[in-house]
């Protein structure tokens, strides 16, 4: 997944502690995923995969529309990976630091490989839009609120 070039990173600070931030991240990376636009938007791509399956709470072999759980270091590291049909293959790496006085930064990168024709327009139109950045901002911003 690393040996993917990458696309952007996103962080936020959150005013809970690692144990807490962990546990949010397990439950609401996939609500965020696979509900609603999330679970739509992964069928319309034709990502892979596209169905609920593997052990919950989210660990290696879980998956949802779009992700696979690929690595989990409890209260550190969730990686997911996936690919459609404009994209080989992607991945979306949360991280948790922890601060002091209790809080934590929750970054969030993603790495990608688009190729050919479509996926040079797929990049435009999703990475370079802005799109892809307003999603995450947006998905990392509900971790501030319990």
């Amino acid at each position: 997944m690393s040996s993917l070039p990458f696309v952007d990173e996103h962080v936020v600070v959150v005013e809970v502690g690692v144990e807490e931030l962990w546990q949010r991240l397990l439950v609401r990376v996939e609500r965020a995923l696979s509900r609603g636009g999330g679970a739509w938007y992964a069928r319309l791509v034709g990502a892979e995969p596209l169905r609920v399956g593997g052990p919950r709470p989210l660990a290696v072999g879980s998956a949802f529309p779009g992700f696979r759980v690929a690595r989990v270091v409890p209260g550190k590291e969730l990686a997911l990976e996936g690919g459609h049909r404009f994209s080989a293959a992607y991945s979306l790496v949360f991280r948790i630091d922890e601060l002091a006085d209790g809080r934590c930064r929750l970054r969030a990168e993603t790495r990608a490989a688009f190729p050919g024709a479509a996926g040079r327009v797929y990049r435009l139109l999703v990475i370079s839009s802005g799109g892809h950045a307003l999603g995450m901002r947006r998905m990392l911003a509900g971790y501030r609120r319990p």
